[in-house]
């Protein structure tokens, strides 16, 4: 017999995190430096839906955002986890493409990493609209 979930375990899961994590239009590379100093590494973890051109940011785990997103109206197919190095805005590590969450077989994405190139520039493309100098 197949079990029944309502969304409380999602609700559970993100209750709390909303205080910080945060959907952003627009935000600074000065803004996420502040941002990453909360990590053991400066880095800002970040979840892009790429159908909905939504950027999420500020989240100790990928999954916390991806779960957001999806309680929020995202389809799991269209989200993907990246990481932002502020301090290398502007070269060509400054979004990372590495999340447990891109692991997905049943898109051929069977990384950590997103191996589709066009879904990568997607997410460029959206993360460069959104992160500006200053």
């Amino acid at each position: 017999m197949k079990k029944q979930y309502d969304k409380k375990p999602l609700e559970i899961a993100t209750k709390g995190m909303v205080e910080y994590m945060q959907q952003i239009d627009r935000i600074s590379v000065e803004e996420l430096r502040k941002m990453s100093k909360k990590l053991l590494d400066p880095l800002v973890k970040a979840v892009v839906d790429v159908r909905r051109k939504i950027v999420v940011v500020d989240a100790d785990l990928h999954v916390d955002e991806e779960l957001f997103l999806l309680e929020n109206g995202s389809a799991k197919e269209d989200l993907w986890g990246i990481n932002l190095w502020p301090e290398l805005y502007g070269g060509c590590g400054f979004i990372e493409f590495d999340a447990l969450i891109n692991m997905r077989p049943f898109q051929n994405n069977r990384s950590r990493g997103v191996e589709d190139e066009s879904v990568r520039r997607r997410i460029q493309e959206i993360v460069g609209g959104v992160v500006y100098a200053g």
